[in-house]
């Protein structure tokens, strides 16, 4: 199917992530396409790469299936989990570093550590992560603190903030970093073709997201997440509410009780010049 006729809103946003892993696991090239970017790689550099926990696209979510993370080989040594993340639960340094030390503790008895291979963790925000220190697209470590000498270069977390395109390097925008957050940051066909014609693999994730859409059960299950998006923003604003209105009550009660404070000094003061006063009529 050409999407070249196609124009206005999308079906389905960009950053649900069912359609995410359902267009990374449809799609081998526009898999191949991202990493080569994110890990700024050739693509002649990229012999394999393999999603390893692939699901049954269209099939309902259950528990098991209710973290989207996508867990690539590439080149058969190194792994890699890949995230589409949207809510922000306050939680994602603790998530994210979970995720790479599981998969990293993942040698077979007998395997020598020298075996352990490379982990990458790979997580696209639609939020900032460090609001007091945002950037586009970041790169973390296990480093020394003094000398700044790398400790492994077998664990690595790299973070893409999606919301701050406008603080892309231009390094960043080398990699084409930039044209692959504007892809999941896209609400129209129009902004789609714009950027197709800039990039080949994402022409490829264009055409591929437009089938995707046009099957039903991925379609459902693309808007169950949406459903899920809404819940979850609700119940974070309720919860926000309740938060204020607690604060709010607590300050109530601490000027009230302030109040009742400055009463019982003017009391105090009132009772002691009245006492002042009879001591001097009596005398």
């Amino acid at each position: 199917m050409n999407t070249t006729n196609l124009t206005g809103p999308l079906t389905i946003p960009m950053t649900n992530d069912y359609l995410f892993r359902a267009l990374l696991q449809q799609n081998n090239k526009v898999l191949k396409g991202l990493i080569s970017s994110l890990l700024h790689l050739s693509l002649d550099e990229i012999i394999s790469v393999e999603i390893t926990n692939p699901i049954e696209l269209g099939k309902s979510i259950d528990a098991k299936d209710f973290f989207l993370d996508i867990k690539v080989l590439l080149n058969s040594d190194t792994i890699i989990n890949l995230e589409m993340q949207v809510i922000n639960q306050h939680n994602w340094p603790e998530r994210s570093l979970s995720y790479l030390c599981r998969s990293f503790d993942g040698l077979n008895r007998g395997e020598d550590y020298l075996e352990a291979r490379p982990v990458i963790q790979i997580s696209l925000l639609d939020f900032t992560l460090f609001p007091a220190y945002p950037e586009f697209y970041a790169t973390y470590q296990l480093l020394n603190v003094k000398n700044y000498i790398k400790y492994s270069d077998k664990l690595c977390l790299h973070v893409l903030d999606l919301t701050r395109t406008d603080l892309a390097t231009e390094k960043d925008k080398q990699h084409q970093i930039d044209y692959w957050a504007a892809l999941f940051k896209a609400t129209t066909w129009e902004e789609l073709r714009m950027l197709a014609d800039k990039n080949e693999s994402i022409a490829e994730a264009a055409e591929t997201v437009y089938r995707l859409s046009e099957e039903e059960k991925i379609r459902l299950q693309c808007e169950a997440r949406e459903d899920y998006y809404r819940c979850q923003r609700d119940a974070a604003i309720l919860l926000e509410r309740a938060e204020r209105g607690k604060q709010e009550a607590q300050q109530q009660t601490q000027n009230a009780l302030k109040q009742v404070q400055d009463l019982k000094q003017q009391v105090k003061q009132l009772t002691e010049e009245l006492e002042q006063l009879r001591t001097k009529q009596s005398i």
